[in-house]
């Protein structure tokens, strides 16, 4: 084979959270393969603003996602199925497309434009975006356009527009550096913005004065960080703000000179906020009178605060309550418009203020104008050439999916999301894609939940090989180049939604509904042959507007780099700092107070469902895992599903860590395992939002965490309460249980077909496992006997067909243990190739041990086969990597502790920081992306406290 052409560089931006990261993509050319350029490297783009090199343990690893073996994970060629009965089969694009827009045809003639909807992501670029929004709301003239952002952004945003007159985040990430203090709220920051969360740290080391609030119902590792931790119960912080706004009144801690010059409403929220004292705050809130006293004072009194906060806040019910609150703190104090000040949203996803700037979404219309709004719709309707845009609102994403079960909507498309995995109330999802007469599935992956229900699977481009813009967090507009050949038939999500705009535009016209074209003699209404060209598109339908960027080209990004906006046609640059004038985007010119009343979340505990289920997030994983889900070792950190739970909660449920529970709410029910976590609060659990029913299902077919959560939703901005849900936890015993794990380059193959199995279980989960030896792991359990079908499917799936297979079984209790050995990678003697424990899995624990650190079994040869919990003389933790980029597992952390600190040391002046510093350059954890920087912060001060003891 060829060796590849020297190494190319192509900028462009990660595609993980909303901080926007800069990233240098190195590529090479393979002559063997029709010159075809694959990724080999990525690193952080010093250059870009938004992060100065600095990539988390995700975009450190987008290389090793672009090149795992995802022949089976990739949609590369265009499927479809005419029969719910049949299974997709290949087909052209022509005859793909044609098809659906024959569909789409017909179902408009029959019942109306609004039959039809698009349910598109955040993850889409800005060219992506305006042209589906185009195509629903300029063509079809339907609004039922909505997108993953309404889970994610929604209510952030609501919240900025009742109070500030916009969209628009008024801060930028230099104001991290700049502030005296900063507040986070409804943030795990360090996992979920963790490259953001460095500059935070980095500031607050330069700054010893600095304080930091971290206001969230769990103690993250953020929370650990903080000078002062409100540990509120759940749904609290509306109260909790008014409190500290009230505390700020009542001991003149206000700008009232600002206050009188820049804003309004002020009166009727001091009328609002007289019984919400601080004691009333502290006896809902759960924390004490003093540290809300404190937080107000900090706030108020620090010359520059501020503040940032992400889906804690906003999804919720109160979700634009809780928004506006805040933000009432802000204008209250005068911290805004000024460096290191002001409301800051950390974005969820790389480009969700971007499709909000086309009026992607089902409420809104492009450059930020409102579809409730005559004088708006018409202005798009003449700068489309259109004869109206309809008055009709759209279905945001749960209504859209409502909408679909109850057959008011007959076909969806879907892009580059997974609402099957996403949306809460999961299986209601499910129901309404079976009902559904048409599902288009728009992705690059075949993995995703949603495309099983797919009767048109269209293969799309992913990061790497696309061409457009996105905007982060601080409105900053970066160039997303490709650097990479898509793989088989794969097509840009603009290029496909063009090309069956076309088509639609004839059928339309040929069946005399297209009499929406004010002029058809100007031809298509998707003219274009570029990204390019749909860029300039959407740059002039801004002129004018609040985010005007008319001055902004493809030219300038590549020449001047990434530039926020406004940056209207002749500045030199962005803006990045909104409001330093005082002037609000509002009718007065006036930022507004919007007293918020305090509710209670939309399901609170009670004696049925006691315990508070909050969902959250992983380090090492990003939402339905598309792509970090195609590497196993990005799985180390937290490894399988599991439901975690305050010690002295699990004590008195008398649940030990890996026992089972029931988990019930009043929409489904699961089955999992147990994990203690301290900083949860008592009564309360929790799940990561990642799990799936790619990974997990059980009972009656419920997979994945939004089975149980709650749909509904927030009147102001249609955010769901995906956030919180009431559950029921009780022990359950298994009658049976299993666990598989193996080693095998098919673990791609191996994990997808596994999933055809869950539901042949009570309960079921399949992960990938390993790092330089990659494998699946499987469990499953049942509270009575499996059926002979099951077990005899799951043993010929995991089938061991070496010549070096241990066998045992038991044919009067059901029990089956094989072992697959294999010869060592280094030296003599054998190491574990899989495992396959059925009926008695006691011996789990060290025999995973032994296959994760791929030991030699040799010595311990005559036990493989025993259900002991250990072999004699033998005792094996289990195995658990912090320092993902390098590979360090918390076995080597305390271990090189133990040696730094021995008993009889002098502990005196021995800082955590110290020894973290001696940790990272003798194992090299925390020396790359920073991401473990926490918890080997935790650890550290831990074998302090253990050997001070």
């Amino acid at each position: 084979m060829n060796a590849p052409h020297s190494p190319q560089e192509t900028r462009s931006t990660c595609p993980y959270c909303g901080v926007g990261c800069g990233v240098i993509i190195q590529t090479a050319t393979e002559p063997s393969n029709a010159g075809r350029k694959r990724i080999i490297a990525v690193k952080g783009d010093p250059q870009h603003p938004a992060n100065f090199g600095r990539l988390c343990s995700k975009g450190s690893k987008l290389a090793e996602t672009a090149n795992a073996d995802l022949v089976l994970a990739r949609a590369t060629r265009p499927l479809m199925r005419t029969r719910r009965s049949d299974t997709v089969r290949p087909v052209s694009w022509a005859d793909a497309l044609g098809h659906v827009a024959d569909r789409f045809a017909d179902l408009i003639q029959q019942h109306g434009p609004d039959s039809v909807a698009f349910y598109i992501s955040g993850q889409l670029l800005t060219e992506d975006y305006y042209v589906f929004n185009k195509l629903a709301k300029g063509l079809i003239g339907t609004n039922n356009i909505d997108t993953n952002s309404r889970l994610c952004m929604s209510s952030a945003v609501s919240g900025y527009k009742r109070t500030l007159g916009a969209d628009a985040p008024p801060c930028s990430y230099e104001d991290i550096e700049q502030a005296d203090c900063t507040l986070i709220a409804g943030s795990n920051m360090a996992y979920a913005h963790p490259v953001a969360f460095r500059r935070l740290e980095a500031a607050r080391q330069a700054n010893p004065k600095h304080k930091l609030i971290v206001i969230d119902p769990r103690k993250t590792d953020t929370a650990c960080l903080a000078d002062l931790h409100l540990q509120i119960q759940p749904g609290t912080d509306v109260m909790l703000f008014n409190a500290m706004l009230k505390i700020m009144m009542d001991e003149g801690l206000l700008d009232a000179p600002y206050i009188h010059r820049f804003t309004e409403g002020f009166e009727s929220m001091v009328q609002g906020l007289r019984p919400y004292t601080a004691a009333l705050a502290a006896s809902v809130c759960g924390v004490p009178e003093s540290d809300i006293v404190m937080a107000a004072r900090w706030f108020a009194q620090s010359e520059k605060t501020l503040s940032l906060y992400c889906q804690g806040l906003n999804q919720a019910t109160t979700g634009t309550d809780k928004n506006t609150a805040l933000i009432a703190l802000h204008l209250a104090t005068g911290h805004i418009g000024r460096p290191g000040c002001g409301p800051f949203s950390l974005t969820g996803q790389p480009n969700a203020m971007g499709g909000r700037e086309v009026g992607g979404m089902a409420t809104l219309l492009p450059a930020h104008r409102e579809l409730s709004n005559p004088a708006h719709r018409q202005e798009v309707a003449d700068f489309w050439g259109v004869t109206d845009i309809s008055e009709t609102p759209g279905a945001s994403a749960v209504e859209l999916f409502d909408r679909l079960e109850k057959g008011e909507i007959k076909a969806v498309w879907v892009a580059c999301t997974n609402p099957a995995h996403s949306l809460p109330n999961s299986e209601k999802v499910a129901r309404a894609l079976r009902k559904a007469e048409l599902v288009v599935v728009q992705d690059a992956y075949l993995s995703p939940a949603t495309v099983q229900f797919a009767d048109v699977v269209l293969p799309a481009t992913t990061w790497g090989e696309k061409e457009g813009t996105v905007t982060n967090s601080e409105r900053r507009i970066s160039r997303v180049r490709a650097a990479a050949t898509p793989p088989g038939e794969a097509l840009h999500d603009w290029h496909i939604a063009t090309e069956f705009g076309r088509l639609l535009e004839k059928r339309l016209q040929m069946r005399g509904l297209a009499d929406r074209r004010r002029a058809p003699a100007l031809g298509t209404l998707f003219p274009w042959g570029d990204p390019q060209a749909v860029f300039d598109e959407h740059r002039a339908s801004t002129q004018g507007r609040d985010l005007d960027i008319t001055g902004l080209t493809y030219t300038v990004l590549e020449e001047q780099g990434p530039q926020q906006w406004p940056m209207p046609e002749g500045a030199s640059m962005g803006k990045p700092r909104l409001y330093e004038e005082g002037q609000f985007p509002t009718r007065s010119g006036k930022a507004q107070f919007v007293f918020a009343e305090y509710t209670p979340v939309a399901e609170d505990a009670d004696a049925r469902f006691p315990w508070r289920l909050n969902t959250t997030r992983l380090r090492d994983q990003w939402h339905g895992g598309s792509r970090t889900g195609t590497l196993p070792e990005l799985f180390s950190h937290e490894p399988e599903p599991a439901l975690a739970l305050n010690p002295r909660d699990a004590k008195r449920l008398n649940l030990q860590p890996n026992d089972w529970v029931h988990v019930k709410s009043r929409r489904s029910e699961l089955l999992m395992r147990v994990r203690l976590d301290q900083g949860l609060g008592v009564n309360q659990c929790n799940i990561p939002m990642h799990w799936g029913p790619e990974y997990f299902a059980g009972l009656k077919g419920a997979g994945g965490v939004n089975a149980l959560t709650l749909d509904d939703f927030d009147p102001y901005s249609k955010q769901p309460e995906l956030k919180h849900c009431a559950v029921s936890v009780r022990k359950v015993k298994p009658d049976w249980q299993c666990v598989v794990f193996i080693e095998t380059p098919n673990w791609l193959g191996l994990w997808m077909k596994a999933r055809a199995l869950f539901n042949l279980f009570d309960s079921a989960l399949c992960v990938p496992i390993g790092r330089e030896r990659p494998g699946v792991l499987f469990r499953a359990i049942g509270l009575g006997k499996p059926g002979e079908q099951a077990v005899a499917a799951l043993m010929d799936l995991f089938r061991f067909e070496s010549a070096h297979v241990l066998h045992y079984s038991d044919p009067v209790t059901g029990s089956v243990r094989q072992i697959d050995l294999q010869p060592a990678s280094q030296g003599a003697g054998w190491q574990l190739k899989g495992v396959m424990l059925l009926g008695q899995v006691q011996s789990e624990q060290w025999l995973r041990h032994w296959f994760d650190q791929g030991l030699d079994v040799t010595p311990v040869q005559r036990y493989l086969l025993s259900p002991l919990q250990s072999p004699p003389g033998e005792q094996a933790a289990p195995v658990r990597v912090v320092c993902n980029c390098m590979g360090v597992t918390d076995q080597a952390i305390v271990s090189t502790l133990a040696e730094l600190l021995p008993g009889d040391s002098n502990l005196e002046g021995r800082s955590v920081a110290e020894l973290a510093q001696q940790l990272k350059t003798q194992l090299g954890c925390g020396s790359q992306c920073g991401s473990c920087m926490p918890e080997l912060g935790r650890l550290v001060s831990s074998g302090l406290a253990t050997i001070k003891a």
